[in-house]
């Protein structure tokens, strides 16, 4: 246990050198105490005060060795102190510093993740939104009547958006009182083309939900009895000779389905081929309203074929009378040529007098005498 001896300038010194230091002196104190007790009883003696006298110095060298120890202990003190509060200070400020950019680190990092955060509920709410388009969608392929009104819309608007008014009809009544989905007009009187948007959907809905191999099997086995019933109810009720094209377009309003149709179940597409019945896709059935256009417009063109022949008629007569007149004006033009070249000439005699009468006026008086003798007889004469 150390207790505090003194403090030297505000700083504690303690130990137990110094303790030691000072039971020292007091025993020294004590022994003098004793001896001069003693001298005091018997009497002074040399030896008592020699001994006094060494037992004197060795508490002045004591005192004064407890005094260099004490400055010692004091300045190691103060070094220590200051040492220790430069080494605080140096590390309040590195640890002030490694707080400030964990602060900031930790603002960036929370910054980042708020945008992640808002990126991604941007992304569930888009995700939410066609989570519903997909289950109305599952909705519209469960509802038979749904899901012909689906490739209905799909088909009509193809019609609509590639053909004129009055080259196309839907849910138009034929003889044997069946009503197609839609039937295009053709030139000429010839029998309308016939286009059904009614797709066994729902078979193939079962194909996609199967789980298992013998359930898609099964599916697949059902997915085809499906299509050829439809097949051939198409052919039994839309191909009616002289009236309807003999052969009919079945849409299917999906590429990705048209396309593993085609690549699956090529003895469905061969037999429907057979029976005249063609699929196609939302591009090829614009593609084939494409075709009906062009089809239109050339017989919209030889209809006006015959306005268009009185027509080069006309521009060919105007042409030719446009001919003769300008050879009209090339002959009149011709004339006033003519006409000028006559004139020049008569300028030019008219400029030959003018330049002649120039140079009579301007002669020597030689001539005017000359003159002279003969004027009397002019004038005689006349």
């Amino acid at each position: 246990m150390q207790d505090i001896v003194f403090s030297i300038a505000e700083t504690s010194v303690s130990g137990w050198p110094l303790v030691a230091a000072a039971a020292l002196a007091l025993l020294v104190a004590g022994l003098v105490g004793a001896a001069l007790a003693r001298a005091g009883g018997h009497g002074e003696s040399d030896e008592a005060h020699e001994r006094l006298e060494a037992l004197q110095r060795a508490q002045e060298e004591t005192a004064v060795r407890l005094k260099t120890m004490a400055e010692i202990f004091g300045s190691r003190q103060s070094d220590l102190a200051r040492a220790l509060t430069d080494r605080l200070d140096g590390l309040g400020h590195r640890l002030g510093q490694t707080m400030t950019e964990g602060t900031q680190a930790t603002h960036e990092n929370l910054r980042r993740l708020a945008e992640r955060l808002a990126v991604i509920d941007k992304a569930e709410r888009t995700i939410g939104d066609l989570t519903g388009h997909v289950r109305q969608l599952e909705r519209i392929f469960a509802d038979k009547q749904s899901r012909g009104a689906f490739g209905q819309g799909r088909m009509e608007a193809i019609v609509r958006d590639g053909l004129p008014e009055g080259t196309f009809a839907f849910q138009a009544t034929l003889s044997n009182g069946t009503r197609p989905d839609c039937v295009v007009r053709l030139p000429n009187g010839q029998p309308v083309l016939v286009i059904d948007a009614k797709f066994p959907l729902e078979a193939w809905s079962r194909v996609r939900a199967a789980e298992t191999p013998d359930a898609t099997k099964a599916a697949e086995a059902q997915f085809r009895r499906d299509v050829m019933k439809h097949v051939e109810d198409l052919r039994a009720r839309y191909q009616i000779p002289g009236e309807t094209q003999d052969t009919t377009l079945l849409f299917i309003p999906s590429e990705s389905l048209f396309a593993e149709l085609h690549e699956r179940y090529e003895d469905v597409v061969a037999k429907a081929l057979a029976g005249r019945v063609v699929f196609v896709s939302p591009s090829l059935l614009m593609l084939s309203i494409q075709l009906v256009q062009s089809i239109l417009r050339d017989e919209r063109m030889r209809e006006q074929a015959h306005l268009i022949q009185s027509e080069v008629r006309k521009l060919v007569e105007d042409i030719v009378r446009l001919d003769e007149r300008v050879r009209a004006l090339g002959k009149h033009f011709g004339q006033v040529t003519n006409d000028i070249d006559q004139i020049v000439i008569s300028t030019d005699k008219i400029a030959r007098r003018g330049n002649r009468l120039e140079s009579l006026e301007v002669d020597d008086g030689r001539t005017e005498r000359a003159a002279s003798p003969a004027e009397p007889a002019a004038r005689r004469a006349v």
